[in-house]
């Protein structure tokens, strides 16, 4: 694998998977029962891989101005890592069974901390299963290593940067939520439904295909180009109601070659922690 090689196939990852500096990386997990995931990995999962769960692994302590899963701390996350066997010189494959909806988190973590020997399996376990290739229920215990946080602070966005952003109109603000809970339709995880005013949608199944793999670069480019409509995507952050899904965005938006954007971490479960910041309902989920 080589640097800024986004995505890999069932194919190409299990003709690797034995190599020395290859680390596979299980985050299949689901908020409407979060131990599915570390249940689902015990059972069955591709040779090697290890196993980290959003809210235990990539997400820091809940406060009361924070969204439902901030950012842990740089160092502590990469003592994480470590303890994982992810260090410095590994090439990081992962996966999930949500169509990257997960696998981009880790992703874009990774990136984040200045780690970019990193892809997502396209298709996730799917595809693995649909491509014939064995699993595996042995406890992986790798050894340690050594990974060094650098945090690139330009990939984030603040609550007060996007205030600041939306009030100016130099910044698009885009939602992965789903459009039902864009327009506040319904609320199925957050205290308050709706959106940031100003924020437009565009959720984050519309960059996968029927098959759970990401859509060909050429049709992104062409979705997220009629979306960014002539801005340079270093003016787009995407959010979404924990930060997690928008990272699917921005993982598409790297596949189409738009890469730049950046992620409001808090996203709408932040937002709306302070009362006074207001909130938009109804109307159309499109720009």
């Amino acid at each position: 694998m080589t640097t800024g090689q986004t995505l890999v196939s069932a194919d190409w990852l299990a003709a690797r998977c034995h190599e020395p500096d290859l680390r596979i990386v299980d985050t299949r997990f689901s908020l409407a029962d979060t131990r599915a995931g570390r249940r689902a990995y015990d059972l069955a999962h591709l040779p090697g891989a290890v196993y980290l769960h959003l809210d235990q692994d990539l997400s820091g302590e809940i406060n009361p101005s924070s969204g439902r899963h901030p950012l842990p701390d740089p160092q502590r996350f990469a003592d994480r890592l470590g303890r994982a066997g992810i260090g410095d010189a590994h090439h990081v494959v992962i996966y999930d069974d949500a169509g990257g909806a997960i696998a981009a988190r880790l992703w874009w973590m990774l990136r984040w901390l200045g780690h970019e020997r990193v892809a997502i399996l396209d298709g996730g376990y799917s595809a693995w299963i649909a491509a014939g290739h064995g699993v595996s229920s042995e406890t992986v215990s790798p050894a340690p290593a050594v990974f060094t946080a650098e945090p690139r602070r330009d990939m984030l966005i603040t609550v007060v940067d996007v205030i600041a952003g939306l009030s100016s109109g130099e910044l698009l603000l885009v939602d992965a939520r789903e459009s039902e809970r864009f327009r506040g339709e319904q609320e199925p995880i957050d205290t308050v439904a709706g959106r940031v005013p100003g924020a437009i949608n565009f959720p984050f199944a519309d960059n996968l295909g029927p098959d759970g793999r990401l859509l060909p670069g050429e049709e992104l480019s062409h979705r997220w180009a009629r979306l960014l409509a002539g801005r340079p995507p270093e003016r787009v952050a995407c959010m979404c109601g924990s930060g997690v899904t928008a990272c699917l965005n921005l993982l598409a938006m790297e596949v189409a070659g738009m890469a730049g954007g950046r992620l409001y971490a808090g996203s709408w479960s932040e937002w709306i922690r302070d009362s006074d910041r207001p909130v938009a309902t109804g109307g159309s989920s499109r720009a």
